[in-house]
């Protein structure tokens, strides 16, 4: 590597906690923030679409979304998401990561906005334009998990990057948050100005027109964040790591970094003069044997540790209804109006995420430089696997009256440990150990891996969970396996993902460069910072 970036890199890497940094975090978390908002609101509006666009006349209850539009709609978001983690993680390595950051915020703004303004003259053309805009929101969506974790991981220094890549990440929570909240308040506003039976007492009354608007004011308000963001986004210089190592020009390199990073560093010019057989060495591409021998394993590592991480994340919805209705937050559907249900959904999924999910992520931004990510991965793992046979094994007992609070308290620890856990790793690992040119494709392979994982979690399972008694399923499902044995096979995805843990190194404290290689021109990354499984 020649010296002028290697005089680059070494000042990133040294250099002090800066306001700068924290600048960073804010405008790449505030489109992590957007992210959350606008994959999870969506779960907090489906019953209300079913009893809008799905009435049935004289039924006992009110209408709910049929279970293959039911899929479509919270599942349209997903296919996006992989799409685009796929698409703008490679577009980031040839482009550059400031040129497709902006790319992906603006694709968000503007299908935010067209999800709340989809039309049709059918509930079913409606929901299939909802479902149109969802696909290209995710798309958007996709592309900011590579890229933010990228930027933030090339702009650190190493002694606090794994809590400044959690910070960003973290801000996934508020977003959760922030979409239960916002629907309390529109909900509530909407409740008080337009007053409605429950169904049971009024089955058409209990819907008022107006509720259309709700879940449209709600989807919408995701492009508020990401449109506050957007200036200080294209205002972000090209990070250094980039322009030295992929753009090879380690002048302009240092002259971005003394303008952001209050360092001054003396590069000259060599975009013309480092081309030599130790640059060769470190251009392998991403299909070829070399990458193979140095980060095959890794990569296999970071994306099946995600993939069945996401399998058990995004399951956890199966036994929701189970706790709401056991403690009494939600009742029956046709006991309340249709804004009332929308005003309890939202509550208990704020409590949820205020108890359980926030906590988690910040646990992992105050100790990840301490402890590691290696350790933390592991002990996430192994304890989701033990709360979920916590859950498994007395099911029947948990759900009894009586005894609802042993319940939540599993159910909240099961969320604590994912998120201060590999919820947390499984995003930060893929941005540290792959080289400059193919760290963003790296992450984004990892990542479209999580997202197959979040579906198989999130449809698999529904199907997978239903009541093996078929006179007990969900109206328009098949009898399954049950949400116990469903427990099970979720435990063994924990155990799972803690034997792949050992595939990736543990990146703590250690430089980009020397994780990935590149600053060694004869040989790979030393092989005394990897754990591997033992062959």
């Amino acid at each position: 590597m020649a010296r002028e970036q290697l005089e680059v890199l070494s000042a990133l890497d040294t250099a002090k906690t800066q306001w700068y940094h924290f600048t960073a975090i804010v405008i790449a978390g505030m489109g992590f923030f957007t992210d959350a908002y606008d994959l999870f609101c969506i779960s907090l509006v489906t019953k209300l679409l079913g009893r809008i666009y799905y009435y049935r006349e004289g039924a006992d209850a009110p209408g709910s979304l049929p279970p293959n539009v039911a899929a479509a709609v919270n599942g349209v978001a997903f296919c996006g998401t992989l799409s685009g983690q796929l698409f703008f993680g490679w577009l980031g390595d040839r482009m550059g990561r400031k040129r497709v950051y902006g790319m992906t915020l603006m694709c968000m703004v503007l299908c935010s906005i067209a999800s709340g303004l989809s039309f049709g003259s059918t509930p079913g053309s409606v929901m299939a334009t909802l479902c149109f805009f969802r696909f290209w929101l995710g798309f958007g969506i996709g592309g900011d998990y590579p890229l933010s974790a990228t930027i933030m991981s090339e702009y650190a220094n190493k002694k606090t990057r794994g809590a400044f890549i959690a910070a960003v990440f973290a801000m996934q929570g508020f977003g959760i948050l922030t979409g239960g909240v916002v629907t309390l308040i529109v909900s509530a506003a909407f409740r008080a100005a337009f007053h409605a039976p429950a169904y049971e007492k009024g089955a058409v009354a209990s819907t008022p027109p107006q509720a259309d608007f709700v879940w449209r004011f709600i989807l919408m308000f995701g492009a508020v964040p990401a449109l506050l963001t957007y200036y200080w986004r294209m205002k972000m210089p090209e990070t250094a790591r980039y322009t030295a190592l992929v753009a090879k020009n380690a002048k302009q390199a240092a002259a971005d970094m003394s303008k952001v990073l209050q360092v001054e560093i003396a590069a000259e010019d060599e975009t013309k003069d480092n081309d030599g057989a130790g640059e060769d060495r470190n251009s392998f591409g991403l299909f070829s044997g070399e990458f193979l021998r140095r980060h095959g394993l890794h990569l296999l590592g970071t994306a099946t540790c995600w993939f069945l991480l996401d399998i058990a994340f995004y399951s956890q919805n199966l036994f929701q209804k189970d706790i709401f209705t056991a403690i009494n937050w939600i009742p029956k559907a046709k006991t309340m109006s249709a804004l009332e249900e929308v005003h309890r959904i939202a509550r208990a999924q704020t409590l949820i995420a205020l108890c359980g999910t926030v906590p988690g992520y910040w646990f992992t931004v105050a100790l990840i430089d301490r402890i590691g990510r290696f350790w933390i991965q592991l002990g996430g793992f192994f304890f989701m696997a033990v709360f979920m046979l916590g859950l498994a094994f007395p099911y029947h007992h948990w759900t009894t009256p009586g005894n609802h609070i042993g319940f939540v308290v599993l159910y909240a620890l099961t969320f604590f440990f994912a998120n201060f856990g590999p919820n947390s790793t499984t995003f930060i690992v893929p941005a540290e150990i792959f080289p400059a040119r193919l760290r963003s494709t790296c992450h984004g392979i990892s990542a479209a891996a999580g997202k197959l994982g979040a579906i198989v979690g999130s449809f698999g399972f529904l199907y997978l969970a239903q009541n093996q008694d078929p006179s007990k399923v969900d109206h328009g499902y098949k009898a399954g396996i049950g949400v116990k044995n469903s427990l099970f096979i979720l435990a063994a995805c924990n155990f799972l993902g803690m034997a792949f843990t050992f595939c990736a190194p543990e990146s703590n404290g250690i430089s980009l460069e020397e994780l990935s290689g590149e600053n060694d021109d004869e040989a790979p990354a030393p092989a005394t910072h990897a754990r591997t499984v033992p062959v």
